[in-house]
């Protein structure tokens, strides 16, 4: 097994062992959406709770819960490996939405350090594994990131670092997809949108990596001064 692969492996049992001392908890909600059954298996031990169920938490809003940060701490493990192995049955880029309203940073320290180790491991673990073969896309796994931190430099700067036949597909996939029809120009991650990355983005595309880019539109002037403009004029704090 690669090595990034092994870690990732590691970094979610750590998870599982930082989470594994949370206390008896009784789970309540939105009963026109979920019966006394729900209730009980997510009262239950985390590792029993079905995947229908640890993918409903994953994307409900909050108000849907009594105890929303207490109900999706304690299924944080469980939701980040479902979505590491692709077995969750909804959109990843929900997952740090809900995380930062159940204040994700605030957690014990054991836990919060547990979710700082495995950002960047799941990150390097992507980009070490061929698209081909990894569970979603770096675009998505990028942005589940970014929004869960509050940064995307330090991610950028990791795929720079990383000269690899596999980091490479996965940038010329991840070009070409945020180039179809110029969406760099205005670039937002987050299941809503929460980080704005077009400047970021822009900047790290023509400068880090622009000679492992094999993207003829970046080689035309003109089409090149186009995505520029169009990028200044959509930053957020434009007026």
């Amino acid at each position: 097994m690669d090595p990034a692969q092994q870690q990732l492996i590691a970094a979610l049992d750590a998870l599982d062992l930082a989470f594994v001392d949370e206390e008896p908890f009784t789970a309540g909600g939105c009963t026109y959406c979920y019966g006394e059954e729900h209730f009980a298996e997510l009262s239950g031990p985390p590792h029993l709770v079905s995947e229908d169920m640890i993918s409903a938490v994953a994307f409900e809003v909050d108000d849907h819960w009594h105890d929303f940060p207490r109900l999706y701490r304690r299924l944080t493990p469980r939701i980040l490996r479902a979505a590491a192995t692709d077995t969750l049955h909804v959109d990843v880029e929900v997952i740090p939405s809900r995380l930062l309203r159940a204040a994700w940073t605030t957690w014990p320290p054991a836990q919060a350090a547990a979710l700082r180790d495995f950002w960047p491991t799941w990150w390097r673990a992507t980009l070490h594994t061929h698209p081909d073969a990894a569970p979603i896309s770096a675009r998505e796994v990028l942005s589940v990131i970014t929004v869960a931190t509050g940064t995307l430099r330090p991610w950028l700067d990791i795929w720079t670092s990383i000269w690899t036949a596999s980091a490479d597909a996965h940038l010329a996939e991840f070009v070409d997809d945020v180039l179809v029809e110029s969406e760099i120009t205005d670039l937002e991650m987050g299941f809503y949108g929460e980080y704005h990355a077009t400047a970021e983005l822009m900047d790290w595309l023509l400068t880090d990596i622009r000679d492992r880019v094999h993207e003829p539109g970046l080689d035309d002037p003109d089409h090149l001064d186009f995505l520029l403009t169009e990028a200044r004029a959509a930053r957020p704090d434009t007026p």
